[in-house]
Order: C-alpha cells, then sequence, then structure tokens
C-alpha cells in the first residue's frame, strides 16, 4: 500500500460543469443518494477502472473537454502568483497567495 493510501482519507474539491452537475444531481434524485456521496463514489470507480498505466490516465485525461487548456491556465496563474491558500490536516499552510 502506498504512503498516500496509509494516510486515510483526504478531502478534494472537485469542479463539474453545468451539464455533468446536472447529471450528477438527477442520478443522485433517483437514487436517493446525497449528492457528494454519488459523486465520491463515480470519481473512485472511474480511479479503480483507470489502473495504475500511466498511459491509461492519460488516455482518461484525454477524453476530458477542455482539459488540457484548463490545466495550461492554471499552470500560468501558478506561475503568476494567483494560487489560492489552504490549510492542511496537521495544521501548516500550503504554499501559494491568496
Amino acid at each position: 500500500m502506498s504512503d498516500m493510501a496509509q494516510r486515510g482519507p483526504r478531502r478534494v474539491n472537485v469542479s463539474l460543469d453545468a451539464e455533468r452537475a446536472t447529471k450528477v444531481a438527477q442520478l443522485a434524485e433517483r437514487t436517493h443518494l446525497n449528492e457528494g456521496s454519488l459523486a465520491r463514489s463515480l470519481l473512485s470507480q472511474a480511479l479503480d477502472d483507470a489502473g495504475a498505466d500511466p498511459r491509461d490516465v492519460a488516455a482518461l485525461l484525454d477524453r476530458i473537454p477542455g482539459a488540457f487548456e484548463r490545466a495550461q491556465l492554471g499552470l500560468k496563474q501558478a506561475r503568476a502568483g494567483r494560487t489560492i491558500r489552504s490549510s492542511r490536516s496537521d495544521g501548516s499552510r500550503a504554499s501559494g497567495r491568496s
């Protein structure tokens, strides 16, 4: 088991486009589940299905419309110092500016 898996659960915030957010909301309503719980389950399954092979992960990312462009924008913003500072579970602060 990897060091990251041994640390326990971590919170990750994910933003969905309007179309996918609507799909999650509709599925959650039909299945009588909380949207966040359903989204966590779907993401976990997708990650499990992707496997550990980097080619699988790259193929998965390539299927996300606009992912490369958003990643490039994030890099540009980070290099310009426009990042979000967050608290860590150990009380330390993540690097970056608010």
